[in-house]
């Protein structure tokens, strides 16, 4: 959107966030900014040269694909399981509350009086192509969605609330399929299919500076000039880190052009990192924070933990690379 004001901008945008807080009761804590303030990322002049850069990109830039392999009937026993595991489906409700409004001195008030529900229970609706719906959500075939439904014992709720019930199903049976699918996945390589580097100078990045940016000191080891866009204060400080570690000889964060294809979506992983003591170790990391001491990838998202899986499973067909999930530099080597 475009806004074109007859004023300074920041008493513009103070003033419409403040009004649009006032009428719809959000915060937006400054998400309203101006588009001048945006910083660009310039990247190292000659980077692309730097043996250490070369060393972890030639290790990884490559394309991969993948292929799944489920076996159906498991599918079908897993996913009836989690179509029977759903809360109950409960007909459908209008809530409505009543207000008094009085007229004050200082404007309009209005006081609660209460809240009526009327329900929809035993009404009869109107029955939806249930496979053809599901299917369209899943890709599944008709007959492997009946033996779920069957086998699950809820096909009695749809009659209660049609909508409900075949959006929680579809959720319930794609979240199987795809830890199913995720779980016996292949990745190969595809010939000689590269990630371009010259992506990094074709993808022109601009950014608003926040509390989580990376000021870089040692541009040395890294291909970034000045600054570095970061996500999260986890990111932050594994980027801090790695500029003042002795081990860590060259690190970078993958640009979001560098993308693993998945069942569910791309993947971006976030870190490149050469290591180097005893002996010299290439890394790809990905950082996460649980609270905890270790990621607790069972505290993650579920289309994270997916993912995290199919990250590592495209890492292990490269040599000498090593996938690793983190929260802070020193874990790279336990």
């Amino acid at each position: 959107m475009t806004v074109i004001a007859n004023e300074a901008y920041d008493d513009f945008a103070k003033a419409l966030q403040q009004e649009i807080e006032d009428d719809c009761g959000v915060e937006f804590k400054g998400r309203i900014k101006n588009s001048k303030d945006r910083t660009k990322i310039n990247y190292r002049k000659g980077f692309e040269a730097d043996p250490r850069f070369l060393e972890i990109w030639e290790k990884l830039k490559k394309k991969t694909t993948y292929r799944v392999d489920y076996d159906t009937n498991d599918l079908i026993v897993v996913a009836s399981k989690a179509v029977k595991d759903l809360p109950e489906i409960k007909a459908p409700s209008i809530r409505s509350t009543k207000v008094s409004v009085q007229m004050t001195d200082e404007g309009v008030d209005t006081n609660y009086v209460g809240d009526k529900i009327e329900s929809y229970g035993g009404y009869s609706w109107k029955i939806p192509d249930v496979l053809g719906y599901i299917q369209s959500k899943t890709e599944l075939t008709r007959s492997t969605i009946q033996e779920i439904l069957v086998k699950s014992g809820r096909i009695s709720d749809i009659l209660v609330n049609p909508q409900l019930f075949l959006d929680l199903a579809s959720q319930a049976i794609r979240r199987t399929l795809y830890s199913l699918m995720i779980d016996g996945i292949k990745y190969q390589r595809i010939g000689d299919s590269d990630y371009e580097m010259a992506l990094f100078e074709a993808q022109e990045l601009e950014i608003y500076l926040n509390d989580f940016t990376f000021t870089v000191s040692d541009n040395t080891k890294t291909i970034y000039n000045e600054f570095i866009p970061l996500d999260s204060k986890v990111e932050s400080q594994f980027a801090k880190d790695c500029e003042t570690s002795d081990q860590i000889k060259f690190y970078f964060k993958l640009p979001n052009w560098f993308k693993i294809p998945t069942p569910i979506g791309n993947y971006n992983p976030d870190w490149a990192v050469v290591f180097e003591d005893d002996k010299k170790i290439y890394f790809v990391a990905e950082t996460k924070d649980t609270g905890t001491d270790q990621v607790d990838l069972s505290k993650l998202k579920v289309d994270e933990q997916l993912k995290i899986k199919c990250g590592k499973a495209h890492f292990n067909e490269f040599e000498d690379l090593e996938y690793k999930v983190v929260n802070k530099v020193g874990q790279l080597i336990e």
